[in-house]
């Protein structure tokens, strides 16, 4: 009777670690999926933003005038 039990403990032991090891496994499968996921869309989104256009002025005075939607004032 004490070989049967410990041998139903033992096997009760070894399962519920599988178990573990199994959920712990997933979920790290999950966790890297996701963080690819979202690391490609990162590397998509940036490729798809215009590039930045640097503006000079070309000239120092200021200018106003109204395009008839209202008064423009270029500094």
């Amino acid at each position: 009777m004490q070989n049967i039990r410990s041998f139903f403990l033992f096997t009760t032991g070894v399962a519920l670690f599988a178990l573990a090891a199994l959920l712990t496994a997933s979920l790290t499968v999950a966790f890297v999926g996701i963080l690819g996921v979202l690391a490609a869309g990162r590397l998509l989104s940036a490729r798809l933003k215009p590039a930045q256009v640097k503006a000079k002025r070309q000239n120092s005075e200021m200018r106003v005038w109204n395009d008839g939607r209202g008064t423009i004032i270029d500094l």
